[in-house]
């Protein structure tokens, strides 16, 4: 069953997808085994040779191993259901999963969750494996759905029906509410639990047949109803729904529950263990009983002559400041146009991210840096979008461009005088090299760098002051213009005229610095600028009020900048920009086009003189 990728990979970087920060040292078997390893090999428990923490599902993999329960081979999965698009959360989840199987030397195997017809479609299929191929990983060969293990599905089912652990129940939904109850009580049974196999099987049949509307009847486990585990009281196994499947049609009219198919998929697979978020873990004592009725029926697998069962640990999930993380809040902003799309750049999704320009090592590096932990938390955004800019100061190329601007004129020079200069392309990377820009009498500046009455500890442009003209010259303020407004429409000053390339002629220190652009050779390109899309930190924090309420309305602005003549060439499918001062840009893939780029700001640039203005100016 297989979607086999373009390229025969398994892993297209190091393994060292997750970073370990904490480690849950629960006292279980494997965990002795590994501290027993680590005391022979004379370090620390959860140290590895480097001296770096483990984290508890690496310790728990690494005692496996050592205690010879894989069979000679670690395999994970990413099991993702194709019903939305990837969201940055999904990406720790990848991270985990195919790092830990490259770290192991082993493989992660990519299989869509199409247990659900109500929402499923290629469309999100096929950009889920885009996503993952973007962030840096592949699958090989190992493409599965669950789809493809209906048959023997059914057929576990019908097992467990004719051994009587199954039965077929007409409560309603409301109903089992009842006969559920609460934890601390024992619930009641179902009127049908005890139902005579050959009926229950008759009944499935009958299910499966399209006998029964939907929500009719369902397909029960019969376990324990005095559980303290509500998930253990009787759960369902299958349901009837009658929409067709995105690639099977109609041929299915009843459809396994995720925490039956799942079990049987990793199992059917060889997957060793089996990791996902932490609100699974009270589900695991029902992923470990079908598991058990799996291997009663001889259906495990063997590999290096060991059986090989399935183990699932949980970790927590990532949240993140200002936006929600759940895919159905995220198809409602699409579906009510809220947002211009999955892929739009304000969104937490992986395509979103690709179009902002997020370069996909920064997205890694962040899930490296949240860490496999078992403790809730959320992640402030800015932690991101740091992890953003660590990554474009070293790659991105520079340029200059005007969002604000206001004229400045160099009176010393005449008019059609024209000077050229180096700038470089990357300060970070002597290899870009260097580009030749010019200037003449007349340039744009942005409006925040003067300032008629500077405030302490403003050192760019004001009357009587000096600045550098980045890689140009040095300019002095001899005075200004402006409206009836009092604002200031002209900058008016003089050039050192031996200070070409930006030093000052008699060798003296010139503390400020700023970036300019040519007005005769400007170019005017749209850009658009980016915000959080929401104001508020936890947009779900609030039961009372809809979370949409909270949407920023001032997370994208249009504005017209003012571009040196080297971005002309700039267009989709062109790498990250750093507008000198101002922040990364990216082409936009979908606005963009030869000759006509629409740059989207990726993210700002960390303003010292921001934070001075903060606090007042002090």
């Amino acid at each position: 069953m297989g979607d086999k990728p373009q390229t025969a990979a398994k892993l297209q970087l190091p393994p060292v997808a997750i970073a370990p920060l904490f480690c849950e040292n629960r006292c279980d078997a494997r965990h002795r085994v590994e501290t027993k390893m680590n005391e022979e090999n004379c370090a620390p428990a959860g140290a590895n040779a480097a001296g770096r923490s483990k984290n508890f599902l690496e310790q728990w993999i690494e005692a496996d191993v050592l205690a010879g329960r894989t069979g000679g081979r670690v395999v994970t999965r990413f099991p993702p259901e194709p019903n939305g698009y990837l969201h940055i959360g999904h990406a720790k989840a990848i991270c985990v999963d195919f790092g830990l199987a490259a770290k192991f030397g082993g493989e992660c195997h990519l299989r869509l969750d199409d247990t659900n017809p109500s929402k499923e479609s290629d469309e999100f299929a096929e950009n889920i494996k885009e996503d993952i191929r973007w962030l840096g990983f592949d699958w090989g060969e190992h493409f599965y759905s669950a789809a493809g293990y209906f048959d023997t599905m059914y057929d576990l089912a019908e097992r467990l029906v004719k051994k009587g652990l199954a039965y077929v129940c007409f409560l309603s939904q409301e109903e089992w509410k009842k006969h559920r109850g609460v934890p601390t009580q024992p619930g009641t049974p179902s009127p049908w639990r005890d139902t005579p196999p050959e009926e229950n099987l008759a009944r499935l049949r009958e299910m499966k047949a399209g006998k029964f509307a939907d929500g009719e009847c369902c397909l029960r486990a019969k376990i324990d109803m005095a559980s303290p585990n509500i998930h253990f009281r009787d759960p369902v196994l299958y349901r009837i729904n009658r929409l067709p499947h995105y690639h099977l049609g109609t041929k299915w009219c009843i459809y396994p529950m995720y925490d039956f198919a799942h079990p049987i998929e990793d199992a059917l697979e060889g997957v060793t263990h089996s990791m996902c978020s932490l609100e699974f873990e009270v589900h695991r004592p029902l992923y470990d009983w079908v598991i058990d009725r799996m291997a009663e029926e001889g259906m495990l697998l063997r590999r290096g002559g060991v059986e090989i069962r399935p183990h699932q640990r949980e970790f927590s999930r990532l949240n993140i400041t200002h936006t929600v993380m759940s895919k159905r809040k995220l198809r409602e902003l699409v579906e009510q146009k809220l947002v211009s799309g999955w892929d739009d750049p304000r969104m937490p999704t992986l395509c979103g991210m690709r179009r902002r320009g997020y370069p996909p090592e920064a997205v890694r590096n962040f899930c490296e840096a949240a860490g496999v932990t078992k403790f809730i938390s959320t992640t402030d955004m800015s932690l991101l979008e740091q992890s953003v800019r660590e990554v474009l100061n070293k790659t991105a190329l520079r340029r200059m461009a005007v969002l604000d601007p206001v004229k400045l004129v160099i009176e010393n020079m005449a008019p059609g005088e024209r000077h050229e200069c180096d700038a470089v392309n990357n300060p970070e990377n002597p290899a870009a090299g260097t580009r030749r820009v010019s200037f003449g009498r007349e340039l744009w500046i942005e409006r925040g760098d003067f300032e008629k009455d500077p405030p302490k500890k403003f050192f760019r442009l004001a009357p009587g002051r000096e600045v550098r003209l980045k890689y140009a010259c040095i300019f002095t303020c001899t005075g200004f213009s402006e409206d009836a407004d009092g604002r200031v429409t002209e900058i008016r000053g003089v050039w050192d005229e031996g200070s070409l390339g930006g030093n000052a002629s008699d060798g003296h220190t010139v503390r400020g610095t700023i970036h300019w652009v040519d007005a005769a050779t400007a170019l005017k390109l749209k850009v658009r600028l980016y915000d959080r899309l929401f104001s508020a930190e936890n947009p779900d924090g609030d039961s009372d009020a809809d979370f949409k309420t909270f949407l920023n309305p001032a997370s994208c602005t249009e504005a017209v900048a003012l571009c040196e003549p080297a971005l002309a060439g700039a267009g989709a499918g062109g790498g990250a920009l750093q507008f000198e001062r101002l922040g990364y840009f990216f082409p936009d893939p979908v606005l963009s086009s030869d000759g006509a780029p629409v740059f989207n700001r990726t993210a700002t640039l960390r303003d010292s003189w921001a934070k001075i203005a903060a606090k007042g100016g002090k």
